[in-house]
């Protein structure tokens, strides 16, 4: 059986925000922006080339076992992506206040590109602080 991961609730204090910021500054898709009934909205957004998409929203109960967590809260995301310096050069001229490149070393995080596959990340947080790096990878999801 696969287990995929398909969408991951990013915590955000202003939804209308927070999609602005995902939509014309990420430049993800818009899957769907719902309002199922009072003081409830649902923004699915995807990734461009993603399996997996980011939900946002106002109003929605936790499910049973879980809990809601505040706004800014979420780290650790990540995006791939073949071309990192593209990428972050992309996501500053829209922008995305972005960190600088950098690469893991023996004495820990080294500001620079890498050459080496896997090796390089940067990282942006969206307006709320949710914390997001991304990374290059050697080749595209579809050929991994």
């Amino acid at each position: 059986m696969d287990w995929t991961l398909e969408l991951v609730v990013v915590p955000v204090a202003d939804v209308d925000r927070a999609k602005e910021f995902y939509a014309d500054r990420c430049g993800f898709t818009v899957d769907h922006d719902t309002a199922p009934g009072p003081g409830v909205r649902i923004v699915q957004l995807t990734p461009p080339g993603s399996r997996c998409s980011i939900v946002i929203g106002t109003g929605v109960p936790p499910l049973p076992g879980t809990a809601v967590t505040a706004p800014g809260a979420l780290h650790g995301l990540q995006l791939c992506v073949p071309d990192l310096r593209r990428a972050h050069a992309q996501l500053a001229e829209r922008g995305v206040p972005v960190g600088p490149l950098s690469h893991l070393g023996a004495e820990g995080w080294v500001e620079g590109y890498a050459e080496e596959a896997w090796s390089s990340f940067f990282p942006f947080a969206d307006p709320d602080g949710n914390g997001w790096a991304v990374q290059e990878a050697p080749t595209p999801l579809a050929q991994r």
